[in-house]
């Protein structure tokens, strides 16, 4: 049984989902996850149906524990809840989505209670050997809601059965349990070499429901190391704009006259 809760999106570039709660109805959520509660709800941190869910959870990128906030007081409560980086909340319906949905590892922010997350290892050889972020994905199965978190921009496809769409494989967030879905190698020793977008692109043909997004974690994260790693700080000890040193600039426009 699970139970039916009612939501609102809120923001636009940096979403959070707050959730209302009846009387005993319960959600769950991503330990660590919760933004802000209202008086009468109680969270409980478990491995949320033994140490085999727990471990189902990890693989796919989640924490081991995950946490219920149940409303224990009288009238109607809310729970908020936040990603952890940039980016959009996507609801499903899995009751109107026949049950399954899968996304992307560590994409589940939180569901209503009776919400399963299971693994689903990608069906193709080649998925699971080069598919990299697609390789190991998330199944949520059940009939409630259940939201998951995507970086940057929102795209949603329809596919019609045989429709077919080549797309990074990190920007690949969710899709039906009806679509088809693969690996496939770019072709020509250049693009694998110098094309900047890695040897294999995912492949999914429909029919079915496809989310993409346009800033992956992984893209993100990649960007920041490189402008903060050795070579940035080397830099950045050598001088500021126009040669002069950070140390020195920062004296300047901090008011500090001390050379």
């Amino acid at each position: 049984m699970t139970d039916v809760i009612d939501y609102e999106i809120i923001g636009s570039d940096m979403q959070i989902v707050e959730i209302e709660l009846d009387p005993n109805e319960t959600v769950r959520a991503e330990a660590g996850a919760m933004m802000y509660m209202e008086p009468g709800i109680e969270m409980q941190t478990s491995t949320g149906g033994g140490l085999l869910k727990g471990f189902k959870r990890m693989v796919t990128g989640e924490s081991f524990f995950i946490t219920s906030f149940t409303h224990k007081g009288s009238g109607k409560s809310h729970v908020a809840f936040g990603a952890p980086f940039p980016g959009k909340v996507i609801p499903l319906d899995l009751g109107s989505l026949g049950g399954r949905f899968l996304c992307q590892k560590d994409a589940y922010l939180c569901s209503a209670d009776g919400v399963n997350i299971e693994v689903a290892f990608s069906k193709k050889l080649g998925a699971g050997l080069f598919g990299g972020e697609g390789f190991i994905l998330q199944r949520l199965e059940g009939e409630g809601m259940a939201f998951v978190h995507a970086g940057g921009t929102i795209i949603k496809k329809e596919l019609t059965a045989g429709e077919t769409l080549r797309v990074d494989t990190g920007c690949l967030v969710a899709f039906s349990d009806s679509v088809n879905y693969d690996i496939q190698f770019i072709g020509g020793f250049k693009n694998a070499l110098f094309g900047g977008e890695g040897m294999v692109l995912a492949t999914v043909s429909g029919p079915g429901i496809v989310y993409l997004q346009s800033l992956p974690f992984s893209r993100l994260a990649d960007r920041i190391g490189a402008a903060t790693g050795p070579s940035s700080q080397s830099r950045g000890e050598r001088g500021g704009i126009a040669g002069i040193g950070e140390g020195a600039l920062g004296g300047l426009l901090g008011g500090d006259r001390r050379f």
